[in-house]
């Protein structure tokens, strides 16, 4: 007890700072590195090998195929002279189809999934979009929606030869509400531009990610993002006010309402976020942004036990309430692979766990206050080991690199197995604990982190290289134990091509049939998107041979 007390010492200097000040000011950094990492945008990708369209992981010779391997190609059409003409009168300057150009759209962020698309579409308004639907539905032409292209589930990426249909140049600002703070905007925003936009006019997004330098609104709509404030903002289906959507058909449906409050009828948007582009093609958004904080802090601390994270969770949401908006976490693999491969300091003593806590609120000494409080009081009851605070700008995005930078650490350790899971909160390291038990030395690290606050849990598994056995021994196991204590196999994800026939270890078989019937019912030809999201046993019955060409 008294060597967690010795190293606690320099956090409790630092707090006789906040008490002799009216805010958190620079005097309360302690330790922290003087570098000061960039927040990552778009990270590298973390795997060495491009699989081919039809498997996402080589099986060892006489195995049954992986349910993550692509299913055959279904009976759609395939590009012909004509079709590239219409879309050239549609879109002029907009139909790509020099396979240079065409790669990067083709291939997935992990570098796990290539395509084989020969054509790009790139439109700028929803009647475009509009006329390209209708057209390869009446063709029976496969479309692949892609906004930037960041997803960790292959939902994004052509399977075979779909047309890709690129959100990117739908850009526009469309409407800002300064007084409620509702923004209304294209889908092919990209969220970092739309946080400069709105904090030039004192808001901010209600979420936050990695790669917000190029991820767009309307694939984090379409995916249902997550993300750092979700604790603090909750999830898109409650910011996301309306959407405009182009169905498979063409039709365009128009709920892109600005109204907080409409019980008129079902609420159609609902089916569209976190549909990952199976339903319809999302083309503007409005959502509620939340003011700019005037106040914030952030927390690096570390803790002995997972059991003491928790207990400093419960503590955190009691006695900083209103002002929480985010608690994050990683474990020591995750501190050994900054360190070693980004060669980001460790700002504190060594830990089994580390813990990111931010507050944000309008009101500097209160919100110092608040936290002086929580901090005196974790200390004295020693559920933490060390720690150091963080307000200046700079020093602040240092300490979040420690979390957000993962990831980009992760690459460089070899192939990465990536699984994003919801659990109950007690439970989320149990995982991270009997995965490595149970594959052992076949693995070269598993490591676990993320957002302790909603009970989602990043665990990821790597190797050296890409190894059959290995993910033979780490699926199904994975999806089982999170069934077992009655958690999601996708938390933010989502299921794209990947985890798609999983889907039953998560939703009842009457539920997943359900989303079958609505499928069909949007898109009876199933052109949305195919091979993503639902199992292969749904695949619509309904569409008719390719034709002859």
């Amino acid at each position: 007890m008294a060597g967690i007390f010795m190293r606690a010492s320099k956090l409790r200097t630092a707090l006789r700072h906040l008490s002799s000040r009216s805010s958190l000011s620079s005097a309360a950094i302690t330790r922290v590195s003087p570098a000061d990492p960039c927040r990552p945008s778009l990270l590298c990708g973390s795997g060495q090998f491009v699989a081919s369209a039809r498997k996402l992981h080589a099986e060892a010779e006489g195995q049954k195929p992986s349910p993550a391997a692509a299913p055959e190609r279904r009976p759609f059409s395939r590009v012909t002279p004509e079709d590239l003409s219409f879309f050239r009168k549609v879109l002029p300057g907009g139909t790509i189809t020099d396979p240079d150009l065409l790669e990067s759209s083709n291939e997935d962020w992990l570098k796990t999934v290539k395509g084989s698309s020969e054509v790009l579409l790139r439109p700028q308004t929803t009647e475009e979009v509009s006329q390209i639907l209708s057209y390869c539905n009446s063709r029976n032409l496969a479309v692949n929606t892609q906004g930037g292209n960041t997803g960790l589930v292959a939902g994004s990426v052509p399977v075979y030869d779909e047309i890709i249909l690129s959100t990117s140049l739908m850009k526009n600002i469309l409407k800002f509400d300064s007084i409620s703070g509702i923004l209304t905007c294209q889908a092919g925003c990209v969220l970092e531009n739309l946080s400069l936009y709105l904090e030039e006019r004192d808001y901010i997004m209600p979420l936050d990610l990695g790669s917000k330098g190029s991820c767009q609104i309307g694939g984090n709509v379409a995916t249902n993002a997550g993300g750092l404030r979700l604790l603090r903002y909750g999830s898109l289906h409650g910011t996301v006010l309306g959407v405009e959507v182009v169905l498979a058909d063409g039709r365009v449906l128009d709920c892109l309402t600005t109204l907080r409050k409409d019980n008129t009828g079902y609420d159609l948007k609902q089916l569209f976020i976190g549909s990952e582009g199976t339903l319809g093609v999302i083309t503007a958004v409005s959502i509620l942004c939340p003011r700019k904080p005037k106040s914030v802090n952030v927390v690096f601390l570390g803790c002995e036990t997972f059991e003491k994270l928790l207990q400093t969770f419960q503590l955190c949401r009691g006695m900083l309430g209103e002002i929480l908006s985010a608690f994050e976490f990683l474990d020591s693999e995750c501190m050994r692979l900054l360190n070693t491969h980004l060669k980001i300091p460790n700002p504190i003593s060594a830990c089994p766990f580390y813990i990111v806590i931010e507050t944000s609120g309008s009101d500097a000494t209160h919100d110092g206050e608040k936290l002086h409080n929580f901090l005196e009081e974790a200390m004295s009851s020693s559920i933490i080991a060390d720690g150091t605070v963080a307000t200046e700008d700079s020093k602040i995005k240092a300490l979040w690199s420690m979390r957000e930078r993962v990831t980009e650490a992760l690459t460089h350790e070899g192939y990465t197995y990536k699984y994003d899971i919801s659990l109950p909160v007690e439970q989320i390291y149990m995982l991270v604990e009997d995965m490595r038990k149970h594959v052992g030395s076949r693995a070269k690290s598993v490591v676990g982190y993320g957002h302790v606050g909603d009970g989602n849990l990043h665990l990821n598994v790597t190797s050296p290289a890409k190894d059959p056995s290995l993910l033979a021994t780490i699926e199904p196991f994975v999806y089982e134990w999170t069934a077992r204590y009655q958690g999601s196999i996708s938390a933010e994800h989502g299921l794209g091509l990947k985890k798609r026939n999983y889907i039953y270890y998560s939703k009842p078989s009457q539920a997943v049939a359900l989303m079958g019937d609505i499928k069909t019912l949007l898109d009876p030809k199933g052109i949305l998107n195919p091979y993503k999201t639902l199992p292969d046993d749904l695949i619509p019955p309904h569409n008719p041979p390719a034709a002859v060409e």
